[in-house]
């Protein structure tokens, strides 16, 4: 089994196209679809293929876009285990404007999950643990998931030695209460986690620490958007610059950056430089069109030019 095991319970197929203008009301012909196989951590494990590493996913689907989806991945070379569930998986609706530059995102909720396919889920992820080194939970909770569902997952991996990295939001990462490895927020997701503004760097750094110090998480990388991120542990702290690269999606950069730190450690980076890694490669998804995800040579290119005595 590959060292790195990625969890999605709200996969998505991700639908990408473009154009010429967006106009209430008026049917707008649209370019070629893309189609890609979407969510967090499914984002994760084919952003490690990418990289020349190996990662397992784990994710409920059902319906026949859930088999297009799993069908996907499989074209990609992208190991992983479908747990069938009874409801029809979501997709997700990109549309480029031409005119503009600007990006439209419509995202649908997903399926509702029943108790027993929650169940079965950590079941079959149980299983698939043995042998890895982290286990990456990424994206949201479709309906009828508990809200705390993240902590059974981090108490499942904890009880199997393996180290767990949560890319979630609003009440499911607010209930996540211990057991993370590392825990990557955006500064308005830790906002709401700790709730209370942070309209300064200080704050932000205080807050993250706060989290470590409650033995909610070891590490915590609060990704800034355009002001690059900051690294907290509970010794230091190091502030990232931004990677100035032209944008054009910001479709996965996230599960982008995930991906990578979770590779780079696996790999034997020190954690400094596997955030440069993870920044390197989210930078390199904004680079991209629509849903397409990073490109390994502007990864690499990308790290080298921040870490000039890097080694990808």
């Amino acid at each position: 089994m590959p060292e790195i095991v990625t969890l999605t319970m709200n996969p998505a197929l991700d639908i990408a196209t473009s154009t010429e203008v967006v106009i209430p009301t008026e049917k707008m012909r649209c370019g070629s679809p893309r189609y890609d196989p979407g969510g967090g951590g499914i984002n994760v494990a084919r952003v490690v293929k990418t990289l020349g590493g190996a990662a397992f996913a784990v994710f409920p689907a059902g319906g026949p876009s859930g088999q297009s989806l799993e069908g996907l991945l499989a074209r990609q070379g992208v190991p992983h285990i479908r747990i069938p569930v009874e409801g029809v998986t979501r997709e997700s609706f990109t549309v480029d404007e031409q005119r503009s530059g600007q990006q439209y995102r419509f995202v649908l909720p997903g399926p509702s999950l029943i108790e027993t396919e929650q169940r079965t889920c950590l079941e079959n992820l149980a299983g698939y643990l043995a042998g890895a080194r982290f286990l990456v939970a990424s994206g949201s909770l479709p309906p009828g998931v508990r809200a705390d569902f993240f902590q059974d997952v981090a108490d499942l991996a904890a009880g199997q030695g393996v180290r767990f990295i949560l890319d979630t939001s609003g009440e499911a990462l607010r209930l996540t209460r211990r057991g993370v490895y590392l825990l990557k927020p955006s500064v308005r997701e830790l906002r709401e986690c700790v709730g209370r503004e942070l309209s300064s760097e200080a704050e932000q750094i205080q807050a993250a620490r706060d989290l470590i110090t409650e033995k909610r998480a070891e590490v915590v990388v609060v990704s800034l958007g355009a002001k690059g991120a900051l690294l907290v542990t509970e010794r230091r702290y190091e502030r990232f610059a931004p990677i100035e690269v032209p944008i054009r999606s910001a479709v996965g950069a996230g599960d982008s950056m995930v991906a990578a730190i979770a590779l780079g450690l696996v790999r034997g980076m020190e954690l400094q430089q596997a955030v440069r890694f993870g920044m390197a490669a989210g930078a390199a998804t904004l680079m991209t069109p629509g849903t397409e995800l990073c490109r390994r040579d502007d990864v690499e290119k990308l790290y080298l030019e921040q870490s000039p005595n890097g080694n990808t």
